[in-house]
Order: structure tokens, then C-alpha cells, then sequence
């Protein structure tokens, strides 16, 4: 009896711990970054997420909420520990970013070329009606425009914005210029949505953990980690076979998915 009383105690001294888990927010209407098929979150995002924190020894849980400010206030209030955004000042007090960014993106302007109008810098857009997703944010300088101006309809959803756009309700869509292009290719009725060359501005998405996570103590590791996958060229290839599967799904009949 003794000897499997022993066996016990030596299984239970050399058995590996179970990993500590995590929780990721993330709001799937981003392809080639998020979205999903129905069934799971897909994209860049989450394998990166699911990448770099399972190098690090944790397991990830991905959270879907109901849009994009509710991962962010989740973030901010410690309910959820990671989530991928752009920096801000109003961010920066609740999360600590990333300093190696996961993605360089561009903020385009979505027009409907049915409606034309005239726009070459951030300021003529006061002259129009855009449209945002809730919890968006494109920098300093768009906010403060967006905050003075009141001409932006906010709503949940990718597909609401652009029909918005198609039916004429609304004159542009602020938008990431790869992720825009990417989801309009097979939107019905998208044939007259088309991008302006100008860009309003250049940032950088990061991953970005609640100051209220044990996580947040653990920035140089992640830094590190990340920038492995980045020189490694992990990034880059799955951004390229995430819009590869993207392109690939969206052609398939709906029940086939």
C-alpha cells in the first residue's frame, strides 16, 4: 500500500502544472484581422494572440462581446486581459500597449461613387455624413474632429456601416484600408463603394493588456515574444493566409461554411 501511496505523492510532485489562462476580447468584423465563420473567431489576430501567449505558458480563452467598446471598457475594468487596438492617451490609462507593433495599417476614406464627393484632408469631411463603428478610434486629430463635427452615425456593425454607404444614407466610412477592400470585394451591392488614394493617417495596431491583469507586469516578455514572430516573418505570413481563407470562405455557399 505504501508503494502506491508513494507512486501518488511522486505523480503529484512531477506533474506540470496547468497552464494559467487568460481571457482575449475580441469583435470579429476585421478580416483579414478577425472575423468569424460562424463557428470560431478567425484571423491574424487571435493566432497571434493564441501564438504568442501559449509561447509564453498561457492558455486563451477568446471572448466575443457585442462590439467593439464593450471589449475595450472590458479591458479598461480588468474583466478581460488582452486585446489588440490602436494607442490612444484615453487607452494608454487603462492598458498598457505593446511597444513592437503587430501591424502598420492605413486609415482610407470609403465613398460611394454614385454620390460624389470632394475630399482631400481630414477637414472636408465636415462638410459630409460619415459613419463609425462604436469604440473606433483613427488618433488625436480624427477625434477631435469627430467630437467638434457631430456629422458621425455610429453603429455595431461592418455590414450596417457599408449599407448605409451603398442605400446613400450616409456620404463615407472611415475605415483600415486593407481590412475595407477586403470586406466590400464580396458585399452584395458593393460595386459602386470605392476607396479615395488619400490616406488620413498611418497607425499601428498592438496588443494591448488591461493595467489591472497580471499580465501587465509581463510586458518585456511579451515584447520580446512578439518581435520574435516579427523577425521570424510569422506576422506576415498570417496576415497572407488569413486573407487567403477569408476570400476562400466568403465564395462558398452560405451552408457550407
Amino acid at each position: 500500500m505504501w508503494r502506491v501511496g508513494s507512486l501518488l505523492l511522486l505523480l503529484m510532485a512531477t506533474a506540470v502544472p496547468a497552464a494559467e489562462r487568460i481571457r482575449y476580447c475580441d469583435y470579429p468584423v476585421y478580416p483579414p484581422i478577425s472575423w468569424s465563420d460562424g463557428k470560431q473567431v478567425r484571423g491574424l489576430a487571435p493566432r497571434v494572440v493564441q501564438t504568442l501567449f501559449g509561447n509564453l505558458g498561457y492558455e486563451v480563452e477568446i471572448v466575443v462581446l457585442g462590439n467593439w467598446k464593450r471589449c475595450l471598457l472590458d479591458a479598461a475594468e480588468g474583466r478581460v486581459d488582452v486585446v489588440l487596438a490602436y494607442s490612444t492617451a484615453q487607452r494608454e490609462e487603462s492598458m498598457r500597449f505593446s511597444s513592437v507593433p503587430v501591424l502598420r495599417e492605413e486609415v482610407a476614406v470609403f465613398v460611394n461613387r454614385r454620390h460624389p464627393v470632394h475630399i482631400e484632408r481630414l477637414e472636408d469631411l465636415a462638410n459630409y455624413r460619415g459613419g463609425l463603428l462604436f469604440g473606433e478610434s483613427y488618433g488625436p486629430d480624427f477625434d477631435r474632429f469627430v467630437t467638434q463635427h457631430g456629422n458621425i452615425e455610429w453603429v455595431s456593425d461592418s455590414q450596417q456601416n457599408f449599407g448605409k454607404l451603398i442605400r446613400g444614407r450616409i456620404d463615407f466610412i472611415t475605415h483600415e484600408r486593407r481590412t475595407g477592400q477586403l470586406f466590400v470585394e464580396h458585399l452584395p451591392g458593393a460595386a459602386d463603394i470605392q476607396v479615395l488614394p488619400m490616406s488620413l493617417s498611418v497607425d499601428y495596431l498592438r496588443l494591448a493588456v488591461s493595467r489591472r491583469s497580471g499580465l501587465a507586469t509581463h510586458m518585456p516578455e511579451i515584447d520580446a515574444e512578439l518581435q520574435r514572430l516579427v523577425d521570424a516573418g510569422s506576422i506576415e505570413l498570417w496576415l497572407s493566409e488569413s486573407e487567403a481563407t477569408y476570400r476562400d470562405m466568403i465564395s462558398l455557399p452560405a451552408g457550407a461554411r
